[in-house]
């Protein structure tokens, strides 16, 4: 199959490469199927690219490369929605919103996107944690110099 996309022109993909979010993700209901591509080889910064829209893609990154602290956990109903026993079982991905200078640009640690990796069905969530806000500064992370957006 075929798909343009936002940022790398026209792209072949198969089925097995899709990834389903059945609720879509907050504001976008309507875009379920999408594909993950990623930036460079390095495979910490990503494209959440639609299917549907091409002009629809977000940036995401490795909340784990951020902070080593991050460890999210899901309520039982969103696991069983994702096919999942615990929380760990899944690969999580936060959204960034890409802001020149880079490190003004935002990472939304509350609301991961958890994804089966067997399954390829994700989500949205909302963390109960409280530590973790929408909108951390990229300039907060001690690892920033390794990471760009």
């Amino acid at each position: 199959m075929k798909t343009k996309t936002k940022y790398f022109g026209e792209i072949e993909y198969t089925k097995e490469e899709l990834l389903t979010f059945q609720s879509g993700l907050f504001g976008f209901e309507d875009e379920q199927s999408f594909l993950l591509l990623p930036f460079s080889n390095e495979g910490t910064l990503f494209s959440l690219q639609s299917v549907k829209t091409p002009e629809l893609a977000f940036t995401l990154m490795h909340p784990f490369t951020l902070s080593t602290a991050y460890a999210p956990v899901l309520r039982e109903e969103e696991l069983a929605a994702l096919n999942a026993k615990q929380s760990e079982e899944l690969y999580y991905y936060v959204m960034c919103t890409v802001k020149e200078p880079v490190g003004e640009s935002t990472i939304n640690m509350r609301c991961p996107l958890a994804i089966n990796p067997d399954t390829r069905v994700g989500m949205q969530v909302i963390l109960d944690d409280e530590s973790w806000d929408m909108r951390h500064k990229l300039s907060e992370f001690e690892k920033q110099e390794e990471t760009t957006c």
